[in-house]
């Protein structure tokens, strides 16, 4: 697979249409199944956190007061990402807030997103979860660190990502793993998962 990008959002709700703003954020770059490189940084959106929010992520206001403008923080990150192709798990929620925030700094997507989430329904049906943290337990990955911050949540759904990319080598016998076949395969049900495959490569070892 080509060089990808996985991002990790922490925000202080789950909508920014809803006034919700990134708190957090982190983003690994993935290159031949190893990450290569990382960006994490706290940012101060100038709002504050609620209170399970504080529990569930240890982001305090605190902390937020003492980190970067959020500005310049997507300044950073959308430079350090690039155009790699994007990834993240549930990557609807984390879509929303890439764009929104970067909307704030008058800057665009360049990319699309894979999700891991939507990949492992198809590709790990048997998985008790598809949670993050249900997977990673599932899939016998390594815990990078706590959950719900975001550069231990990027490093395990990189490391998702892999396992996911060797479930489509070893188990359907895919060749060429891309970012594009990934997003078409996240989009077609189930059912129809094999007829995707034969589409993508028509000689499919049996």
């Amino acid at each position: 697979m080509e060089v990808v990008a996985v991002i990790d959002f922490e925000t202080t709700g789950l909508s920014p249409a809803q006034g919700d703003r990134a708190t957090e954020i982190a983003a690994v770059i993935l290159e031949d199944g190893k990450v290569v490189d990382r960006y994490q940084s706290l940012m101060n959106a100038g709002v504050r956190i609620p209170a399970f929010i504080q529990d569930l992520t240890g982001i305090s206001d605190a902390m937020i007061r003492a980190a970067p403008p959020v500005a310049e923080v997507m300044r950073d990150v959308s430079e350090f990402v690039g155009d790699y192709p994007l990834v993240a798990h549930n990557a609807s929620f984390d879509c929303k807030f890439w764009d929104a925030e970067l909307a704030r700094i008058k800057r665009n997507r360049r990319q699309e997103f894979a999700c891991s989430l939507l990949l492992s329904r198809r590709l790990l049906p048997q998985a008790p979860s598809h949670k993050l943290g249900a997977l990673v337990e599932f899939a016998q990955l390594p815990v990078a660190g706590r959950y719900h911050r975001a550069l231990a949540d990027a490093e395990m759904a990189a490391s998702l990502l892999v396992r996911l990319e060797e479930e489509l080598r070893g188990r359907y016998q895919v060749r060429d793993v891309s970012h594009a076949l990934l997003r078409k395969i996240q989009c077609v049900p189930k059912a129809k998962l094999a007829q995707c495959l034969d589409e993508h490569q028509p000689v499919r070892p049996r």
